[in-house]
């Protein structure tokens, strides 16, 4: 199916840069939370589809269809888990900015042909593919200029609670990540991982 297909090896700077394309062309105005599923539908002209079960099918919460016409979400996640449904959309348009060519040369339309294609590459090649958009993601819904700002906000918040960092470290950092993935409306392994890519917590050692 993917003999032809090069599997492209993007850097995380790399990644960065297209992110803050992204966002520069689909929103410039950069406010958090940043509205992906707006920008998907109405933007983009990409339908969302939930579906349910496709976890119990896919061990995937999304996937894209080759065309890029349709991102498919598992209906559960849709419904009832808006921070990972947020993260699955952005996580798509990873692949939809990163791996067009590969998606569009695929040619899979259902869940069947999207697993045979997965099936069809290696498995360091996948890899790859889930960490572009996985990094894509991240960066698209937590810009790097707010996490900074917000981080420093919920520093001095917390601080003049008494909490200090030096003595309360993993505690405090607890208590930051939860109030900025409610800021940004991600999950808190999404902004620890965020934290830990732009050495965030580093500046307050």
């Amino acid at each position: 199916m993917c003999d032809d297909i090069e599997i492209p090896f993007f850097s995380y700077e790399e990644i960065h840069n297209r992110a803050d394309d992204f966002l520069r062309q689909y929103h410039p105005n950069r406010e958090i939370p940043v509205p992906i599923e707006e920008i998907i539908e109405f933007q983009m002209h990409i339908d969302i589809f939930p579906i349910q079960g496709l976890h119990q099918i896919l061990d995937v919460d999304g996937f894209t269809i080759s065309d890029l016409s349709t991102i498919y979400v598992d209906d559960f996640v849709y419904k009832s888990r808006p921070g990972r449904y947020r993260f699955t959309l952005a996580h798509e348009v990873g692949h939809i900015v990163l791996h067009r060519n590969i998606y569009l040369k695929a040619s899979f339309q259902n869940i069947q042909e999207w697993k045979d294609f997965i099936n069809s590459i290696s498995d360091k090649d996948h890899s790859w593919l889930e960490y572009h958009a996985y990094a894509f993601g991240g960066l698209v819904l937590v810009p790097g200029e707010h996490l900074t700002e917000r981080t420093q906000y919920h520093i001095e918040r917390i601080t003049k609670e008494g909490i200090s960092l030096s003595e309360n470290w993993d505690f405090a950092w607890d208590r930051i990540a939860d109030q900025l993935a409610k800021d940004f409306e991600v999950s808190t392994q999404v902004i620890e991982k965020r934290l830990s890519k732009d050495k965030v917590m580093d500046k307050y050692c």
